[in-house]
């Protein structure tokens, strides 16, 4: 039995060789090995804690977490049933390297031990590691467009007005401001609208990085569309100038108009704006008064300003004058004896010179137009007599006052004198 065994070794292990290759080539005829190539395949970065716990970031460098091109040898078998979902490529920060990089780790999560060879086109992501820095900013709104003509903003504000930013110290050292935009164009009522937040360096270079970490992103903003309106501003003079002095019925405003701005239903119902009285006083005045009135005192709720460099301050002044007299002669025939009641006569007993004198009282200028030639000095005896109470006339010698008859629109006042007159019955 033995001798079978041992007899013809030789012949028997070429026979084993030929047998066994000839079972690979037809495997290898069945099921060959074939090349699998995937593009884009992602790496997973594990431990970030590692970086992040000693106070620093890791930014990955050249997209190197991506990888372009993996090649997979595997049995036609295998290679048909994979693709790029089934790659688990690796970088564990815990194989950090002296230079900042850490060595991709591949294989597949099915057939892996089927898979002859799996490599990428890179073998490594790349970091830049440095301090991480916090930083808080205001958050500012940039409001763009033209706003339609006869409108104007208003109060232009955000929900959050505060936004913290954490990154690299490299860029986060750079931000200078956080702002939201919103743009305006067209609108004629208030916007409420929410937007990206936007960073930008001292130099209004956007800042843009997948390394920055925002307490917010977007903001809600507030923009406030005001109509604007033309309006009068009305005042009241009030007092008495002192004795011996009078208004001259002129005044002057720095600013007669003013435009303001406001919600549309609230403006379309004012049409001044009205300083109450007791603001401008002419109480004593012996000249002219100027008062400086504040209009943001006295503009209607809800509205505002609405010219540029305009603060609102404007100067009203009151035109005083002083009072002068002018008196002038009236012969005795231009005086128009009226009024004698029925039956009787009136005579004025003059002295020698038979003339009475009259004095005008007012302005310069507005005695400067009276043209006292042609004044009608009138002896009214019905109208003394009604002053007088006295219903029936008689005969006698009575002290009457002489009247004038001014321009209807004068305000000259006049003195005039008593004349001595005798009132009869005719015979």
């Amino acid at each position: 039995m033995k001798n079978k065994l041992t007899k013809n070794w030789g012949l028997k292990v070429v026979s084993f060789l030929f047998a066994a290759s000839v079972w690979l080539i037809v495997t290898n005829i069945n099921d060959p090995l074939a090349p699998l190539r995937l593009s884009d395949v992602p790496v997973t970065i594990r431990n970030k804690e590692l970086i992040t716990e000693r106070g620093q970031t890791c930014e990955v460098l050249d997209n190197t977490d991506v990888i372009d091109l993996v090649t997979i040898y595997a049995p036609r078998s295998v290679i048909d049933s994979l693709d790029k979902g089934n790659v688990v490529a690796i970088a564990d920060l815990k194989d950090l390297t002296s230079v900042d990089t850490v060595p991709i780790k591949l294989s597949t999560n099915k057939y892996n031990e089927k898979v002859e060879n799996i490599k990428g086109n890179i073998d490594s992501v790349k970091l830049n590691i440095e301090n991480k820095q916090t930083r808080s900013f205001p958050l500012r709104v940039n409001v763009t467009g033209e706003i339609r003509e006869g409108y104007m903003l208003g109060d232009v504000g955000t929900e959050q007005n505060l936004i913290r930013i954490s990154g690299p110290e490299s860029i986060v050292s750079q931000i200078s401001r956080a702002q939201a935009e919103v743009d305006i164009s067209s609108f004629t009522g208030n916007i409420n609208t929410e937007t990206d937040i936007r960073l930008y360096d001292s130099e209004e270079n956007a800042i843009e990085s997948a390394s920055l970490e925002k307490s917010i992103t977007r903001v809600r903003v507030n923009v406030e569309i005001l109509e604007k309106k033309v309006l009068p501003v009305n005042y009241v003079i009030g007092g008495t100038p002192a004795e011996g002095y009078r208004l001259t019925g002129e005044t002057q405003c720095s600013k007669s108009n003013v435009t303001i701005a406001g919600k549309s239903s609230l403006i379309q119902n004012i049409n001044a704006i009205e300083i109450p009285e007791g603001v401008i006083d002419v109480t004593g005045a012996e000249e002219d008064v100027i008062t400086l009135v504040d209009l943001n005192e006295y503009l209607p709720e809800g509205t505002v300003l609405a010219e540029e460099d305009f603060t609102g301050k404007i100067n009203i002044t009151v035109y005083v004058g002083q009072e002068i007299r002018r008196t002038f002669l009236v012969p005795k025939e231009r005086i128009h004896i009226t009024g004698v009641p029925a039956g009787f006569e009136a005579e004025i007993l003059e002295d020698e010179e038979s003339q009475s004198s009259i004095t005008l009282i007012g302005l310069a200028s507005e005695l400067q137009e009276i043209d006292t030639a042609s004044l009608e000095v009138d002896l009214d005896i019905a109208a003394w007599m009604e002053r007088e109470e006295r219903e029936e006339a008689e005969s006698g010698y009575f002290h009457i006052p002489l009247s004038v008859q001014l321009p209807a629109d004068s305000a000259v006042v006049w003195d005039a004198p008593e004349v001595f007159v005798r009132i009869s019955e005719k015979e």
